[in-house]
């Protein structure tokens, strides 16, 4: 019996989100009385071993090269396999693109009770209950899982990992899976802050009138080191990349702190922001419903009030 974690990585790095995960399910671990494991797939250039200090005592690597490229199905069929050998009872993912995709897939092939969306340990003294976001974030839900195995997927950024110290055994895990997905070509953006592992955001909206004025964003973005953003009738006017969209039809983030400027905060907005630990908003209208949910709010002109935020950064900086 054990807890077997999905460590996620990207072009042979581990994604922040996974030290959560693992710290995560360490600790489901020492709630159940069991050992915590992992998983990773792909080629990894970072030291697996030293993961051990979040509390895993084992991870299994499947570091064939037809694995480097995420592929939804040949993953879940690789971790519902492992989970069989090792008598996982529990396992655990990141709530983010790929822990999506993969999740219910492996909750289907074990027969496994799902909760996507998780944002606390379980409770166990009586049973297994989780909880989670409902509702765009605006409620929790108790879920109780009665299955023989437990899949959680736990939403970035809703746990602090404790570091114990300590090395991982790292052990090969031999598959002959056969991914049906196959990469030909990959643009990828380089030189920024990927959104999606982003904990300072900086995003803009109509207020900035177009995309000429995007620099002061920009600005602000590279002074404090964050990611940029922007509201979907940015997107959709191709002011910004299609990626760079967040709100409920766009991307879901939750950074420590999110920078909404010009944007008004309509619920389709929030429904992708509001898991932000520290939101911050700009808007020269009072009314502006973001300021309902904003924990700082600035009521003024982003074209007076953003140059003068971006001097005050340069000058605490000492730039």
């Amino acid at each position: 019996m054990s807890v077997l974690i999905f460590i996620d990585q990207s072009e042979g790095h581990i994604k922040k989100s996974s030290y959560e995960v693992l710290g995560y399910g360490a600790a489901v671990a020492k709630q159940i009385g069991t050992s915590a494991e992992a998983i990773v797939l792909g080629a990894v250039g970072d030291d697996l071993a030293s993961l051990g200090k979040y509390g895993v005592t084992k991870i299994h690597h499947a570091d064939a090269a037809n694995l480097n490229s995420m592929d939804a199905q040949a993953y879940a069929k690789v971790i519902a396999e492992a989970a069989t050998a090792t008598g996982a009872t529990v396992l655990v993912f990141s709530n983010n693109v790929n822990g999506k995709a993969i999740a219910p897939r492996v909750s289907a092939r074990l027969k496994a009770g799902l909760v996507a969306g998780a944002v606390a340990l379980p409770d166990t003294s009586n049973g297994f209950v989780v909880k989670k976001g409902v509702f765009s974030g605006k409620a929790f839900a108790h879920i109780s899982v009665n299955t023989a195995i437990k899949v959680i997927a736990l939403n970035p950024n809703s746990y602090q990992p404790a570091v114990t110290g300590g090395t991982a055994e790292v052990v090969k895990l031999a598959t002959s899976v056969q991914p049906l997905v196959k990469v030909t070509a990959t643009n990828k953006i380089t030189g920024q802050v990927p959104l999606s592992e982003a904990e300072l955001v900086v995003s803009g909206g109509r207020g900035l009138k177009g995309p000429e004025n995007w620099g002061m964003i920009e600005d602000l973005a590279k002074l404090l080191g964050a990611a940029t953003a922007c509201s979907r009738p940015v997107a959709d006017a191709h002011w910004r990349p299609h990626h760079e969209h967040v709100g409920q039809t766009g991307g879901s983030i939750a950074p420590n702190l999110y920078i909404a400027v010009g944007i008004s905060g309509a619920i389709q907005h929030l429904a992708g922001v509001n898991r932000s630990k520290v939101i911050v908003v700009i808007n020269k209208d009072p009314e502006a419903p973001f300021f309902k949910a904003a924990d700082y709010g600035i009521v003024g002109d982003a074209f007076e009030v953003l140059p003068k935020i971006n001097e005050a950064v340069r000058k605490l900086k000492g730039a």
